[in-house]
């Protein structure tokens, strides 16, 4: 990478600003109603209809957090056309509930609406720059058709819809490989990375939700230690993310360059948070059951979901920060493969003691990385102390 190159990207830097955070907020709802769309139809069926969702929607966040980070978009008419984003993500979001239903027409027009805003800001954002221009004639055709076979989508029924949906999300989702990410991407590494930081911190508070909305109004001795445990779990999740590995990966795509750094966020974050977003979400679902009906057994969906929801995240950051750093955090995928041998478990014993269970282990995976690892844990948090 050219020295002038090297410029623009430091140049590039710039704090999240409160029009992204905006467009956040919406997507959060999205993920809110992914969550209660899964809960209208707990069974396997309902299951792969709602990840087929999430991952439609967090293909749309991603790409415009790609082009944030390229550019400050709070400015002028870029703002505007942010701000129509915002709107016909608001209305994709309000028909998630009927994406497979009444709404599928609705829902896949102003998808396929939110991708075409993002490819004109794109080509306004890169307009005066011929490597960004390559790089958005390279992507538009594939995000462009992928947002279309969802309309088409709407009109049919049964098993093609579903046919429709994973035909248009390869496309979405593997056009970038197939075509090559080359130059032109611009990728400026705190901004990009904090951004993904603060989405995963939002879907936890997805969890949160779940924990009010399953509560109630009536507030027994069983709910509440349902809570606490929810909340113990959703503390765990956020501490794995957000103790040392969000600090290691950061520093690792910082210290990349050019077309690597490219390739890793490309992989580690537009790819792999996917999954992880995915992990809290069905962990959301199965919470949300559990504080419904502390004192019964949880239907196979909600017990799997409640254990191999946290066992997904934690398969998803083992991978992140494989991707990033090419290490292999042994304790954590101990602690997913004990997530998934409690499933059987789950079936059977009351929900509550099912959640104390994912508790424990989740807790006891924080605990030893906290403990074994402290002396390098602050050194990579406080590097002044440990000078």
């Amino acid at each position: 990478m050219s020295d002038a190159e090297r410029e623009l990207e430091q140049d590039a830097e710039h704090q999240v600003t409160p029009l992204e955070l905006f467009f956040d907020l919406v997507f959060v709802f999205a993920i809110t109603q992914v969550t209660s769309f899964l809960a209208r139809d707990p069974s396997w069926h309902g299951v792969v209809r709602g990840m087929l969702v999430l991952a439609a929607l967090w293909s749309a966040w991603s790409g415009y957090a790609w082009l944030t980070s390229a550019m400050d978009v709070d400015e002028g008419a870029v703002r505007l056309a942010m701000l129509a984003s915002i709107g016909a993500m608001l209305i994709a979001a309000l028909a998630v509930p009927g994406s497979f239903g009444g709404e599928a027409v609705l829902f896949g027009v102003a998808y396929l609406t939110v991708r075409f805003l993002h490819l004109v800001l794109s080509a306004i954002v890169g307009r005066d720059d011929p490597a960004r221009w390559s790089a958005i004639v390279r992507y538009a055709p594939t995000a462009l058709v992928g947002a279309s076979l969802l309309v088409v989508a709407g009109v049919v029924d049964g098993d093609a819809r579903i046919a429709l949906w994973v035909v248009a999300l390869a496309i979405d989702y593997f056009g970038p490989v197939v075509f090559g990410m080359g130059g032109g991407w611009r990728v400026a590494p705190e901004h990009f990375a904090e951004r993904f930081g603060l989405i995963i911190l939002i879907a936890l508070g997805e969890s949160i939700i779940a924990i009010g909305v399953g509560a109630g109004f009536h507030l027994s001795a069983g709910v509440v230690a349902a809570a606490l445990l929810g909340v113990l779990v959703v503390s765990a999740l956020w501490w794995l993310c957000f103790d040392v590995a969000a600090i290691l990966a950061r520093r690792r795509l910082a210290d990349a360059t050019g077309l690597e750094r490219v390739r890793l966020a490309r992989d580690a974050y537009n790819y792999l948070h996917l999954p992880m977003v995915a992990g809290i979400v069905l962990f959301a679902l199965g919470l949300k059951t559990t504080l419904a009906h502390v004192g019964d057994s949880l239907e196979t969906v909600p017990a799997v979901a409640l254990c191999g929801g946290a066992a997904l995240y934690l398969l998803a950051h083992i991978a992140f920060l494989f991707r990033a750093t090419g290490y292999l955090f042994r304790r954590r995928t101990l602690g997913a493969v004990a997530l998934l041998a409690l499933i059987p478990a789950a079936l059977e014993v009351p929900s509550l003691a099912a959640l104390g269970l994912v508790s424990a282990v989740c807790s006891l995976v924080v605990a030893y990385e906290a403990i074994r690892h402290r002396a390098a844990r602050v050194r990579l948090r406080h590097p002044d102390l440990a000078a």
